[in-house]
């Protein structure tokens, strides 16, 4: 046992030593919050923590993979998420929720644990579409009509699907994950130009014909969120109090009162920001944001020393998730995005969640060793 504990450490000490760090520290906050949350009420807190621990292994074995030679099997890992996301489709798990809110996105694995296949899919389009978008750079086609209508299509693919579930806020963040590759790749200018034309002429349309009454109920009551106070509106007024009611430096972790109470509805998930505000104030949610943006600032770091391109944008691609996620996320605990169930990464409740960042972070990680592997030897 102590042998396995100390190679553990050991390929742990491989990787880049601040990026683990901010990682460790990420979650010893993250656990922390969700302790105070679950209280008397234990369950959160230990789905969280076999989480994290799962987590930081597959994140040490994907470290000590070949992210080269993963990528290289991009097709196989395409057809299997697809896979995944149509079992999911047709055997999953429904959740009813208030206002309608009726989502098939889960999957019951044995001993009755449910999983959320989108959130590793996401990780795997990470790889794919950074070795699609890879492979047409190299060949020096990327700008070409023919290979846009490919890219696009790709990413539609995971888009719809989880559209199909009931689940449009992680096909939001598909479409951000593709716009950050594509961006730094060097996609020109005119294409995401029309394509921002066409999002907004398709607004119609989505309104009329794609969105469920209780997410047209929720843009409205974006505009209004005393429309309807104690329903669609409820969760962000009581987020917005809880976060306010902090003010510098909180009432303290474990005493707050709005948070043992359950006042903001799924706090231990998509408004964990709202207990930091509540007990720690200012100072724990300006924390939450720093650690975020230390990771990114990392990830940006590795990505442009990478030895390839395809290193560069599977970087880019945890850069956008996490980025993005983390600012639906505040915007809808400010009030100043719909909800639209969008957890904060690392952060929120939710095993799946949780475990499949830190697939990301590994193989961040192994780009990190990559590209120093690369680097010639001064003698």
């Amino acid at each position: 046992m102590l042998k396995v504990i100390k190679n553990f450490f050991n390929y742990l000490s491989f990787g880049d030593k601040f990026l683990w760090t901010i990682i460790a520290i990420i979650s010893s906050y993250s656990l922390l919050l969700i302790k105070s949350v679950s209280r008397e009420r234990t369950s959160f807190f230990i789905l969280q923590f076999i989480a994290v621990v799962a987590g930081f292994i597959c994140a040490i074995v994907l470290q000590s993979l070949n992210y080269q030679a993963l990528a290289g099997k991009y097709k196989i890992i395409f057809a299997l998420c697809v896979l995944l996301m149509i079992y999911t489709l047709i055997f999953g798990i429904t959740v009813e929720g208030l206002s309608g809110i009726n989502a098939r996105a889960w999957i019951k694995l044995p001993g009755g644990i449910t999983f959320q296949p989108s959130e590793l899919v996401k990780i795997g389009f990470i790889i794919t579409f950074s070795k699609h978008i890879s492979n047409l750079k190299n060949k020096g086609k990327i700008n070409e009509f023919k290979s846009i209508v490919f890219l696009c299509l790709h990413v539609l693919v995971p888009v719809i699907l989880t559209h199909m579930q009931g689940d449009d806020g992680a096909a939001v963040i598909f479409l951000c994950i593709a716009m950050f590759i594509a961006f730094i790749a060097g996609i020109k200018i005119r294409y995401f130009v029309s394509a921002i034309i066409l999002g907004v002429a398709s607004v119609p349309l989505a309104w009329n014909y794609i969105l469920a009454d209780y997410q047209k109920q929720r843009i409205l009551n974006q505009v209004n969120p005393e429309m309807d106070p104690l329903n669609m509106g409820y969760q962000q007024i009581q987020g917005k109090l809880s976060i306010g009611s902090g003010g510098i430096s909180g009432c303290g972790l474990f005493k707050g009162e709005r948070v043992a109470n359950g006042v903001v509805p799924i706090q231990e998930s998509d408004f964990i920001f709202s207990v930091a505000g509540e007990e720690l104030g200012f100072i724990g949610c300006f924390l939450i944001i720093f650690l975020l943006f230390l990771l990114i600032l990392k990830a940006l770091i590795i990505a442009k020393k990478s030895c390839d391109d395809l290193g560069t944008y599977i970087c880019f691609g945890l850069i956008g998730l996490v980025a993005c996620q983390t600012i639906f996320n505040l915007g809808m605990c400010l009030s100043l995005l719909p909800v639209m169930g969008v957890t904060l990464p690392f952060f929120s409740s939710g095993g799946s969640s949780t475990a499949c960042l830190y697939l990301g972070i590994g193989i961040i990680q192994n780009v990190y060793l990559t590209q120093n592997r690369a680097m010639p030897q001064n003698n």
